[in-house]
């Protein structure tokens, strides 16, 4: 919650200083970067409530919980990048049918320079903790970030090869090329979100290590099937059938079921995890052989 209210401080300053580095030169490359930040605002507006809803403990409406609350901002906020690229592609179109001469470039690109310092070092922050915390919408804010910071790159080389060669259509020539970037990146948000929202099984390493934790922990058992998994927000799902011998007693079968699910939850982070107990002759051999 902390990181998701810090990005809209971030957002403000950041604006800010670019509206300002615009103002005293005119390039229609800062005026772009500008604009992008302005969707910056509005994403850690839609981050920070989406982080707040998905904190919320489950309910009679939500049983599973909140977390897929997440996805949708990271969705959002890929659209957004997506918005900001075209409005950036829109501003270049213009300004390389009709350049124009900048403005204090040297006094602009230092203001612009600081605005970008304080992007790339929170768009860290926000990538590294949001990946420990797993949360989406903290990992899609810092990518957007990114995205700003390759921007203003982009648009500081534009603006001092345009000074230094007097070729001022280099100023929107290259905040064009930098949009088509950022649309990628946008892309790129938005993919990584629907895979959450469709319910995406976890990666192939993942799923590696789900199945030899229930291949070596689930003693007593003979085999796991219809192994299922899938990611919400921070959240792993996993549910499974674990087939035992049928002279075993009802809590016997409790009792390796509590064992699995306790070194599952070790190795996954918080997983939720399901199993369905079966008697031996509901046995597919298809599944996962349970090792003695």
């Amino acid at each position: 919650m902390k990181l998701a209210f810090g990005s809209l401080l971030v957002g403000f300053a950041v604006l800010g200083l670019k509206a300002l580095a615009w103002w005293m030169t005119g390039s229609v490359a800062l005026l772009s970067d500008a604009l992008e930040s302005t969707v910056n605002v509005v994403t850690a507006i839609a981050a920070l409530i989406a982080i707040r809803v998905a904190a919320l403990p489950a309910d009679a409406n939500h049983p599973y919980g909140h977390h897929k609350a997440e996805f949708f901002s990271a969705t959002l906020e890929g659209v957004m990048i997506i918005i900001a690229a075209m409005l950036i592609m829109h501003q270049a179109y213009g300004g390389f049918f009709a350049p124009k001469v900048i403005d204090a470039p040297i006094e602009g690109l230092l203001v612009n320079g600081g605005a970008t310092v304080l992007n790339a070092l929170w768009c860290w922050v926000l990538i590294t903790r949001g990946r420990v915390e797993r949360s989406p919408a903290l990992v899609a804010d810092g990518r957007h970030l990114l995205s700003d910071v390759v921007t203003s790159c982009g648009v500081a080389l534009g603006i001092l090869l345009a000074y230094a060669t007097g070729w001022w259509v280099l100023d929107p020539a290259l905040a064009a090329l930098v949009a088509v970037n950022i649309l990628w990146s946008g892309w790129k948000v938005i993919r990584d979100s629907l895979s959450g929202l469709l319910d995406e099984a976890v990666p192939e390493d993942t799923l590696k290590a789900i199945r030899e934790v229930i291949s070596t922990k689930a003693g007593g058992a003979v085999e796991a099937h219809d192994l299922r998994t899938r990611h919400a927000g921070k959240v792993t799902f996993i549910d499974f059938h674990l087939v035992v011998p049928g002279e075993m007693s009802v809590a016997e079968a409790h009792e390796v079921c509590d064992q699995v699910e306790h070194c599952l939850k070790e190795v996954v982070i918080d997983a939720n995890v399901t199993i369905h107990v079966e008697p031996e002759f509901k046995a597919k051999h298809t599944g996962i052989i349970v090792l003695d």
